[in-house]
């Protein structure tokens, strides 16, 4: 096929339109690109862009399907294709999950602690056949273990469909309900169903009960959220006498109970919300544990009666030095959990004895560790997960009786893995205001690099936002771009709560800048240390994490060899000014509101990716989106390729995909997702010529 006859890089017309706020008007000639009539996208012209978008990145990627299909092939490789998860007991079975060989998704299994046959209690891989895509959302067994409660969303637009089956017989209830966006929470002596709608915006501002075998129509609202800006969830406490009831936005929340045997009862409300104030709740004899950052930004532990739940008495002060992120309740003692210097820390208490406090030590300096499934009220140890990025996946338990850890699994890699031939390494970079910025890299030890002065490639990771702590865990696919030379970095950049939640305050709206700097210093300081040099540097983000690589390839375009952006949030001012959006009124606390502040709206318009797109060299671009994606919509990344094509003055590589029947997750399925992965690697090492 000659080059004429190849496709071109689609050209979005522009169509004039501009708005105003504050006095300030912005010009957006791509925003036709946004269906009127979203969630449904049947606009003809805006289909045959996105198609055109998608048959250019076919024809770009065209040449890297030998490399694609190797790295595809080298990654199912170190994923154990049979396998199982650790049994783990509750009640008088013992449940694990299991997949098969060649299955795209796992089945759920249990059978009597006293002995008998296994017993199947979910079939993902049935419930998947013929769907594109697939995704299970809630599974709830019920107290008695007779019924089980599932959910699926089996197009990526993360409205999830309940149903209900007798385990005994695998008869599938008439009861459906449509539309939950939620946990699903058996009350009522297993008669009913506490669960959440999304509204007509995606937004769960309800807790609303099932009865088993009455019409959804006549289910009951326990609970409606009037604050638009607030999402509403359920769960049980740990000894499962308490529906909890919460709603909260991203830093204030409201916590009420319900007893979970008289669902219709007056929910106790433990304490109004304050502005700035975010708590949970768990409940034990009568008394209440309360997680809040009402005394300190890092959380306390305070205690308080049932009978006067607003009434908080410390237990565990909040201090500077330890980020208090949960705790979990059991019969006879408690844990908490945190973070020191950004690492994570187990440790247990004790009701009787305040001053006995048991951590629990693992051995490395830089990982991630926590408690994994402990469904049960009275027990003799803890299930415990660890990881870090040199050591996969295991799985312990902790033993009381005489604090040791009893290695339970260790996640298998069937191409094999010799962990010796890696290193890790927690470093600390400084960024231009002389903050202290944690990096954990991973490296073979035989990569040419620092020592004999020849800097090789390196690929970089962030995300900085929410306070969502980016974890120095395992990672199969990273070993492809680490076998072929180069080094991988997480920079646990303010915006995330690596450091505690001061470190989130200060990559937040006013501190957005901080995110974005953090960044791009933590990559200049690795090229300092010999690690790598400008023009070697891969970077990847998603979501969030694609604003960030909208960010920092506006200001430092030169510093990066490819760039690959997830269902990247890039048109933060459009979709922030827009409160009919799924998200936009829940956001306002991370972002600002610019519909009521002008300051905000100036900050906001200030670092945009989408509206700060200029006339300048960029690096290589390959970015991704999903049609039916709630969370970015797809047109956030389509408008901004649009106009990267119209301004950019290199000849770089720009590539969209367009998931066309899936959502914010990308493809489901624990192969089909291999494909995208190898995809972004093959475009990276493409661009760096590796």
């Amino acid at each position: 096929m000659s080059n004429s006859s190849q496709p071109r890089p689609p050209i979005a017309a522009k169509q004039a339109h501009s708005f105003t706020h504050h006095g300030i008007t912005v010009t957006d000639d791509y925003a036709w690109l946004r269906d009127a009539n979203y969630p449904e996208v049947g606009d003809e012209g805006i289909l045959a862009h996105l198609n055109a978008e998608n048959a250019w990145f076919e024809s770009r990627m065209a040449g890297q399907k030998d490399r694609i299909d190797a790295l595809f092939t080298e990654m199912r490789a170190r994923i154990k294709e049979a396998d199982k998860s650790v049994p783990q007991k509750d009640g008088d079975y013992l449940y694990w999950i299991e997949y098969e060989e060649g299955a795209e998704y796992k089945k759920w299994w249990r059978k009597p602690v006293a002995g008998g046959d296994d017993e199947l209690l979910l079939d993902e891989v049935a419930l998947a056949e013929g769907k594109e895509y697939f995704r299970l959302g809630a599974i709830s067994l019920s107290a008695d273990g007779k019924l089980l409660a599932w959910s699926v969303d089996d197009n990526g637009s993360e409205r999830f469909t309940a149903r209900i089956r007798v385990v005994a017989t695998g008869e599938v209830l008439p009861d459906v309900i449509e539309g939950t966006l939620s946990s699903l929470v058996w009350v009522a002596g297993d008669k009913g169903l506490v669960y959440s709608l999304a509204n007509d915006n995606w937004r769960t501002d309800n807790a609303r009960l099932h009865w088993l075998g009455r019409p959804v129509s006549e289910d009951v609202e326990l609970y409606h959220e009037d604050d638009e800006g607030f999402r509403v969830g359920s769960s049980l406490s740990a000894n499962e006498k308490w529906l909890i009831i919460s709603t909260s936005d991203h830093e204030t929340s409201e916590v009420r109970l319900i007893p979970a045997d008289d669902p219709l009862a007056a929910p106790i409300l433990v304490r109004e919300r304050v502005d700035g104030v975010e708590y949970d709740v768990d409940e034990r004899d009568g008394v209440l544990y309360i997680h809040a950052n009402d005394t300190h930004e890092n959380f306390r532990l305070a205690s308080a009666p049932l009978a006067d739940p607003g009434n908080w008495t410390t237990l565990i002060t909040g201090t500077d030095e330890f980020y208090l992120t949960g705790f979990d309740l059991f019969r006879d003692f408690y844990v908490i959990e945190g973070r020191v210097r950004g690492l994570d820390r187990i440790e247990l208490r004790y009701y009787d004895d305040p001053t006995r406090i048991e951590p629990i030590e693992f051995p490395e300096d830089s990982y991630e560790a926590g408690l994994a499934d402990n469904p049960e009220w009275a027990v003799d140890r803890l299930r415990v997960s660890y990881e870090s990025m040199v050591s996969p996946a295991s799985v312990y338990d902790y033993h009381l009786a005489d604090k040791s850890l009893e290695l339970l699994k260790v996640q298998e890699i069937p191409s094999g893995y010799d962990a010796s031939l890696y290193e890790t390494k927690r470093l600390e970079i400084i960024a231009r205001d002389g903050t202290l910025v944690p990096v954990s890299i991973l490296y073979r030890k035989d990569r040419v690099g620092a020592q004999n002065g020849d800097a090789g490639p390196l690929h970089l990771y962030g995300y900085g936002a929410y306070g969502i702590a980016i974890s120095p865990g395992f990672s199969t696919t990273r070993l492809s771009l680490v076998d072929r030379g180069f080094a991988y970095a997480i920079a646990h950049i303010r915006g995330g709560d690596d450091m505690g939640r001061a470190w989130y305050k200060a990559g937040k709206r006013e501190a957005r800048e901080n995110t974005f700097n953090d960044f791009v210093d933590v990559a200049r300081g690795l090229c300092d240390l010999g690690f790598t040099a400008p023009g070697r540097i891969s970077i990847s983000g998603g979501s969030a994490g694609g604003e960030l690589m909208g960010a920092v390839i506006n200001s430092d375009p030169g510093l990066w060899g490819a760039v690959v952006a997830h269902v990247p949030f890039v048109d933060v001012l459009n979709t922030m000014l827009d409160e009919s959006l799924p998200l936009t009124p829940g956001e306002w606390p991370e972002w600002g509101n610019p519909i009521e502040d002008k300051a905000a709206f100036e900050l906001i318009r200030s670092y945009s990716p989408y509206d700060q797109v200029k006339a300048q060299d960029y690096p290589p671009l390959m970015v991704t989106a999903g049609l039916n994606d709630p969370r970015v919509t797809y047109w956030e990344p389509a408008k901004w390729v649009a106009r990267l094509r119209e301004l950019k003055t290199d000849s770089n590589e720009l590539v969209l995909k367009t998931n066309m029947g899936a959502g914010h997750g990308g493809k489901s399925g624990r192969f089909e997702s291999l494909t995208e992965t190898a995809e972004e690697f093959a475009f990276i090492l493409w661009q760096l010529g590796v």
